[in-house]
């Protein structure tokens, strides 16, 4: 048992002083705030972290290898569609060995931002033709290798992607992402490592999920493949209405929107994450609502792609339940895409105050973590997961903002965390400065 004498914590909707928790197991086991005034048993001992501690984060949406492209695709005017085919290029040039690497330098980043998990939405499976490997989950192995590697835990979101475009085959390297046939795809994800369960081996840190590329890539009679997992409660991704084209050739091809496209095929529930979800009907809304689907909404990548600005907060009133990932790492900050998510619909509206400091909270940890099959984590409470990411509420960003959680969710960034800890392990210690020379190094050799 190790015991952690926190300075300032943020437990039950609130930052309490002096916090006591006894971890056990990976669990928490003792949460006591005030607890030398209280005379708690055990806190003269305890190892004291300064700062203001929170539960871990989760990103609910990633790309690893989006993140070669950072600083890279700013030079000149563009769409979301010419940024695609400068992704491609980075897609094209990774090999399992290059893959893994790269992960773990961007899961370091991701640990060092305060994400705790991550749901990493694959779908680069096979080889440049398009043949798969020896081992065809090469190149998920290499992902679930790097995540445990640097001790962050993964949900690998094994992704279908079956067209270029509503029934039109795939090309160049989109045959990468092709398996040839939704069976096909299943007989691969059954053969991870991993039961879709996570009940085995060191599965306690991996979660198998599955995720349909889009409206556009997956073709409409191939969308039922996911109503067996939405039945089952596993969690199911899909990219929704990230473009306006996509809702147009949507309507064009089955007259229906893509929202429309998955409820007619059982595709929607209660463990569905509807990624980016930005240009969404009246009807659209309703459905997600009533669904209590997820929406994971990935701000920074949003507005650097141009994408628009989705409804975060009537998804919120509809009843759907907003998470936040980084998507394809133009930034990883978990703070920048909490208040990301108020400012945009202070943009939108031109009215201030649209989600609370606690509810982005609950968004980035508690109910992320649900999206991606730990409902076990995002919250400093006896029989959770032991994560913290403790803030350093004196830094030129945070002095004087009052040391609560409207000073991390609005005035935090990554650097002003000095240490993270995974299950009860402590996995970051501050040294930001070690975490970019990783990621130097490997985005080099990447492009070298």
């Amino acid at each position: 048992m190790n015991a952690y004498l926190l300075q300032h914590a943020w437990v039950d909707g609130r930052v309490r002083d002096a916090v006591l928790v006894e971890i056990e197991d990976g669990r928490f086991t003792r949460v006591a705030p005030d607890a030398p005034a209280a005379g708690a048993a055990g806190a003269a001992g305890a190892t004291r972290v300064a700062g203001l501690s929170l539960p871990g984060f989760a990103n609910t949406h990633s790309h690893a290898f989006h993140r070669a492209l950072r600083g890279r695709t700013q030079a000149d005017r563009g769409t979301f569609w010419t940024w695609r085919e400068q992704m491609y290029a980075v897609a094209g040039r990774l090999e399992p060995d290059s893959y893994y690497e790269l992960a773990r330098a961007v899961y370091g980043e991701m640990l060092a931002a305060g994400y705790t998990a991550v749901g990493e939405f694959h779908y680069l499976h096979h080889q440049p033709d398009g043949v798969p490997y020896a081992d065809p989950n090469a190149m998920g192995e290499a992902l679930l290798e790097a995540a445990r590697e640097v001790g962050i835990r993964i949900t690998l979101l094994d992704t279908l992607y079956l067209s270029s475009g509503f029934g039109a085959a795939t090309q160049g390297v989109q045959r990468r992402f092709d398996d040839g046939t939704p069976q096909a795809w299943q007989d691969r994800v059954d053969a991870l490592r991993v039961p879709a369960d996570g009940s085995a081996g060191d599965g306690d840190g991996v979660r198998i999920g599955v995720a349909a590329h889009s409206v556009r890539a997956v073709p409409g009679g191939a969308l039922k493949t996911f109503a067996p997992y939405v039945e089952a409660g596993a969690p199911v991704h899909i990219h929704l209405s990230e473009q306006v084209k996509e809702n147009e050739d949507c309507l064009a091809a089955y007259g229906l929107t893509p929202t429309g496209l998955l409820a007619e095929h059982g595709v929607l529930g209660p463990t569905t994450s509807a990624v980016h979800a930005t240009h969404l009907t009246d009807d659209d809304i309703r459905l997600l609502g009533e669904a209590h689907a997820f929406a994971s909404f990935c701000p920074t990548t949003e507005r650097d792609l141009g994408d628009g600005i989705g409804p975060s907060r009537r998804l919120k009133d509809a009843g759907a339940v907003l998470t936040l990932g980084s998507d394809s790492h133009a930034v990883i900050d978990a703070f920048e895409e909490m208040r990301a998510l108020e400012m945009d619909e202070r943009l939108a509206t031109q009215e201030r105050g649209h989600w609370s400091a606690a509810e982005l909270l609950r968004a980035a940890s508690s109910d992320g973590h649900r999206s991606l099959g730990f409902a076990d984590a995002g919250e400093l409470a006896v029989g959770r997961r032991a994560d913290l990411v403790t803030v350093d509420p004196g830094s030129a960003r945070t002095a004087g903002t009052g040391g609560d959680e409207h000073s991390v969710v609005f005035a935090a960034g990554a650097p002003d965390i000095t240490q993270v800890m995974v299950d009860g392990r402590v996995v970051f210690e501050g040294d930001h400065r070690s975490v970019g020379h990783t990621l130097h190094e490997t985005i080099g050799a990447i492009w070298a």
